[in-house]
């Protein structure tokens, strides 16, 4: 379509539609990995945490490439890019399928993880330019069809393990996921000029920023710190959840519904599959009414909150439920949050590069989760690594609160007053959504 085509409410939804399918396609080489793992782990005899090794490598190739995949995805446009994805995802299971020894394993993660990266940055970052009125709900569906992608197929790939086992599984799912995103690719395209409207509720640059211009702003390195804590304090606290369970003695403890009957680690594991599939959108819809700042205060001091009073009452079953479901909560938003307000900030021309530099703080956060062990051993209880956390969580709250809205007025002001980056098609046939 070329520049001037109309604002169409239909056919941006169709798009978002296709990039939530596209996620969902995707989600099970993270979510369901952990129902391969006492499979492979019987056939091959190897240690578990050698086998945990391809996870570790898995999230670290996601995270880590996420810059470059940005530089491609501005380049090329989000069909290109989500159709290698899938085919790298579609590559990873089928290496896993025919995997006879440990780098087999950690091989199929590397792949898997360029073909999650390539498929989630462009996909949040398509949501970002047809959305920019409407950021936060767009890229928190878009970011939660990964987080609850898995749930339609954790039951079929069970039982497809238990009654074929876990290579031919490996192999007919990764042909399926991976067939199903790369059509779905072809659907995909960046809006052209006209087909946008900006947002008159949240604040937004008015030009496009390059990732050097955005690098030398004040903003981004606060986006930055801020991204940082909040993720490391949430996956230190989702990570060591089960071990917390066994410490404050709640593991085995059974949940008596009424309708059913469950121990209560796995029913608030199965809470923070919804937690977080709920929390993106939620949170991203606030903040497209509130403003991005204010719903950062909001999550954040929940979160910090949350995770202070699983300290300090967690040792009763039922507020050890709640209060993980609410940490689950309060948790999840980040990668809608953020997104969101890079968007606001730096416009849509390079946002894959520079959102790409920013999601390195998940890269980050992994790499603290395992002070948590450390802590907890320097001081024989996990109430130091809970009240450690929620420091992390309330200090960023106290940014958003007190230091984000200033930073950021400034940031969009200062915007304004500087030449506006022309809306152009680029050569893959991508536009700028000129926010």
């Amino acid at each position: 379509m070329g520049s001037g085509a109309e604002f169409s409410e239909g056919r941006r939804w169709l798009q978002l539609a296709v990039g939530v399918v596209c996620m969902v396609a995707t989600a099970n080489i993270q979510y369901a990995w952990t129902l391969f793992v006492p499979e492979i782990q019987e056939t091959f005899g190897w240690e578990r945490a050698s086998i945990q090794i391809a996870f570790t490598i898995f999230v670290l190739v996601q995270t880590w490439l996420a810059p470059i995949e940005g530089y491609f995805i501005d380049k090329l446009g989000p069909r290109m890019m989500v159709a290698f994805g899938a085919l790298m995802i579609g590559t990873a299971w089928v290496i896993n399928s025919q995997a006879m020894s440990l780098p087999g394993f950690y091989l199929g993660a590397a792949v898997g993880g360029v073909g999650v990266g390539c498929i989630y940055a462009t996909c949040i970052n398509n949501a970002l330019k047809w959305f920019p009125d409407r950021r936060g709900l767009a890229v928190g569906l878009t970011a939660g069809g990964y987080g609850a992608g898995s749930a339609a197929t954790i039951l079929p790939i069970a039982a497809m393990i238990d009654s074929s086992g876990f290579q031919e599984t490996f192999f007919f799912f990764g042909l399926l996921q991976g067939g199903l995103a790369f059509i779905a690719a072809w659907f995909l395209r960046a809006p052209a000029a006209g087909e946008v409207k900006v947002s008159g509720k949240v604040s937004q640059s008015r030009r496009d920023y390059t990732l050097k211009e955005a690098l030398n702003t004040k903003l981004f390195w606060l986006m930055l710190l801020m991204f940082t804590c909040v993720v490391t304090g949430g996956m230190m606290a989702v990570a060591q959840l089960g071990v917390i369970a066994v410490d404050l003695g709640v593991k085995e403890f059974e949940v008596n519904l009424y309708f059913f009957t469950m121990a209560a680690l796995p029913l608030a594991l199965m809470l923070d599959r919804v937690m977080n599939g709920i929390s993106r959108p939620l949170f991203g819809w606030v903040s497209d009414h509130i403003g991005r700042e204010k719903t950062m205060v909001i999550a954040f001091s929940l979160e910090g909150t949350g995770i202070i009073a699983l300290g300090y009452f967690g040792h009763n079953p039922w507020a050890f439920l709640i209060l993980s479901g609410v940490v689950f909560l309060a948790w999840g938003e980040v990668y809608s949050l953020f997104s969101a307000l890079a968007g606001d900030a730096f416009g849509t021309k390079h946002i894959g590069k520079i959102y790409g530099v920013l999601y390195t703080a998940k890269g980050i956060g992994a790499l603290f989760v395992p002070i948590g062990n450390v802590l907890m051993e320097a001081t024989g209880t996990w109430s130091t690594v809970l009240y450690t956390v929620a420091g992390m969580d309330l200090f960023a709250a106290f940014l958003a609160l007190a230091v984000l809205p200033k930073v950021l007025n400034a940031h969009v002001a200062k915007s304004t007053l500087a030449p506006t980056t022309p809306v152009i098609e680029g050569k893959a046939g991508t536009a700028s959504a000129h926010a």
